[in-house]
């Protein structure tokens, strides 16, 4: 072998893939609801592989971004048996893809999460679990909860986290209607207004007055507008944390 080639032959085997490839679980995501979220999701766990595993790593990921205009239409005249067989067949279509576990970006809609795990048999990561047990890592105990109406006042998810051990704040009937109203007129599309930011810190301290430790942004949108620095307790952004889980079932074997 000419010097020329050995030279080449060792700078190929410096460069050579298999010295950082690494295993991957691949993992799909339900998304779409809404896409502004989604996008933050994509952005996090992708930062995750990347703190973990540097160099040009990213993640393992299959997208199937749903069209959220008839789904939030079907939330609104309660038609949740519709909007499970949805989600279901997304995630039958993330499975036949060679998706190994799911997640649904979204709080909202793991009010289907049974019809997308029967339909599926595959490893959900759950919304509500990975945050109650963020917040218990904290040793919090009592927490406020922003999000939809949905999401805060029915038990597919408050429920979910009296299981865990927590106790759970929830706004008045006003407040609670103008942070749903927020949600769905503004961060869904992409507005995010000085003025709904000053709202939303003010129900997170009027419930900090009440005993909140903590406040969960219960809706993925929430964390484009509220930040720590927004709060006077610790923020609980539900995107983050769960796309932090995502990285963790990338990674696991």
């Amino acid at each position: 072998m000419s010097a020329n080639h050995s030279n080449a032959a060792k700078q190929s085997a410096k460069q050579s893939p298999s010295k950082t490839l690494s295993k991957q679980r691949m993992l799909g995501i339900i998304g779409g609801m809404s896409w502004e979220s989604t996008e933050s999701y994509y952005r996090l766990i992708n930062e995750g592989i990347k703190a973990k595993l540097g160099n040009l790593h990213s993640a393992d990921l299959l997208l199937h971004s749903v069209d959220f205009a008839p789904i939030e239409a079907l939330q609104a005249t309660g038609a949740w048996d519709e909007m499970g067989a949805i989600l279901a067949n997304s995630g039958k279509r993330l499975q036949a893809a060679g998706a190994q576990g799911l997640l649904i970006a979204t709080n909202t809609m793991h009010k289907v999460v049974d019809d997308v795990q029967a339909a599926t048999n595959l490893p959900i990561i759950h919304i509500a679990d990975v945050t109650a047990a963020a917040i218990k890592h904290q040793g919090l105990t009592k927490v406020a909860l922003l999000g939809t109406q949905f999401t805060m006042t029915q038990d597919f998810y408050n429920q979910r986290l009296i299981d865990a051990g927590l106790q759970v704040l929830i706004p008045e009937n006003d407040a609670r209607a103008e942070v749903h109203r927020i949600i769905y007129e503004e961060l869904c599309q992409g507005q995010l207004l000085a003025s709904s930011r000053q709202y939303y810190q003010q129900v997170i301290q009027d419930l900090a007055n009440k005993g909140a430790e903590g406040v969960i942004l219960g809706c993925t949108e929430i964390g484009l507008l509220i930040q720590q620095a927004d709060s006077p307790i610790p923020v609980f952004d539900t995107t983050a944390i769960h796309a932090a889980a995502a990285v963790n079932f990338l990674l696991s074997h």
